[in-house]
């Protein structure tokens, strides 16, 4: 007897595609952002053959220890949906317009907060919340000490020949990262599936993973790549080994704290912003207007995917009461 797939699980199957393809193309730009704009000279598939490589050996290791979990226990506060609507495929879809536009939306609200409960949802932005504050903060003591004696030399020698173990540093440092953020988000990618897998289950993920990664790589990251071209000598391979690690091991924190999904988009930009703020006012490469200007426009754009996921959410939450009311409002004589 030939089984059929249920609209549930095509639901399912298909919220999981797009959510995945949706996180890759808005979130790998914190993770592989810099490492995209320090390697434009290499050819697409090798930088592929290096990402993918670190996903698959990440992955592997996370459901070989963890009993087939493929989020790292980040699911443990969000139980598996037992039915899959047509609603529960919008965030994804909305999350992919929104990275056309180029506004890096923080995923976790959008994709996880259908499935999780108003306690959750809080702990999650406040999480996010301490983590952009921690970020900023960070990075303001970093780069207000390194600054002058080398970030100023990164700036006036980047058309200079740079040693080869720079280079290696950047590969290390992107791959500690990657890593970093997989473990993280993976809650992200992750929801729509059962909290286990078997081996042929997390091998098929992995090949779709592997497929959209591809083509964001292709792409060099897509529009929200100008968020790490903007910023002061990102595309240095020197600076960018930097951020790398600084971000990593903030992450690498804060996985430590609980396994409380974030926002690490926040982080990200915390990150950025801190960085933008102390290379300022240490070295006035450029006015002040422009600095904070960029550091409040993607601020704005966070706050505005940060609402607007929230919006959706309570839409699709609510949309029984919501059609309820609407159907009285429109019957009322």
């Amino acid at each position: 007897m030939t089984d059929v797939i249920s609209l549930s699980e095509i639901f399912m199957l298909t919220g999981f595609c797009l959510s995945l393809y949706a996180c890759v193309s808005n979130d790998v730009i914190q993770t592989l952002g810099t490492f995209l704009s320090t390697t434009r000279e290499k050819p697409a598939w090798i930088i592929w053959i290096f990402a993918t490589s670190v996903l698959v050996v990440t992955f592997f290791c996370g459901w070989y220890f963890n009993d087939g979990d493929m989020a790292f226990g980040r699911l443990d506060r969000i139980p598996f949906a037992q039915e899959f609507y047509w609603w529960h495929v919008l965030p994804p879809v909305i999350l992919i317009y929104l990275t056309k536009k180029g506004i890096p939306v923080a995923t976790a609200f959008l994709i996880l907060s259908i499935f999780s409960s108003g306690t959750v949802i809080s702990l999650m932005l406040a999480k996010s919340l301490i983590g952009y504050v921690m970020a900023f903060v960070v990075s303001i003591i970093l780069y207000f000490i390194i600054a002058r004696p080398l970030e100023k030399r990164f700036l006036y020698t980047k058309d200079k020949k740079i040693s080869k173990w720079w280079y290696a540093a950047k590969w290390s440092a992107t791959a500690y990262l990657w890593s970093m953020w997989l473990m993280q988000d993976a809650a992200n990618l992750y929801v729509y599936l059962p909290r286990r897998l078997d081996f042929a289950q997390m091998a098929v993920t992995l090949c779709i993973f592997a497929t959209f990664l591809a083509w964001v790589v292709y792409k060099r990251g897509g529009e929200i790549q100008n968020i790490v071209k903007l910023k002061t000598n990102t595309q240095d391979v020197r600076s960018a080994t930097i951020i790398d690690l600084t971000y990593a091991t903030i992450l690498l924190y804060f996985q430590n704290v609980n396994n409380v999904p974030m926002s690490t988009t926040w982080v990200f930009l915390g990150l950025l912003a801190g960085r933008e703020i102390a290379m300022y006012n240490r070295l006035r490469f450029e006015t002040q207007k422009k600095v904070y200007k960029h550091v409040a426009k993607d601020f704005t754009k966070a706050l505005i995917g940060l609402v607007v996921s929230m919006v959706v959410v309570c839409i699709i939450n609510h949309f029984d009461k919501i059609v309820y009311i609407m159907h009285t409002y429109l019957h009322l004589d």
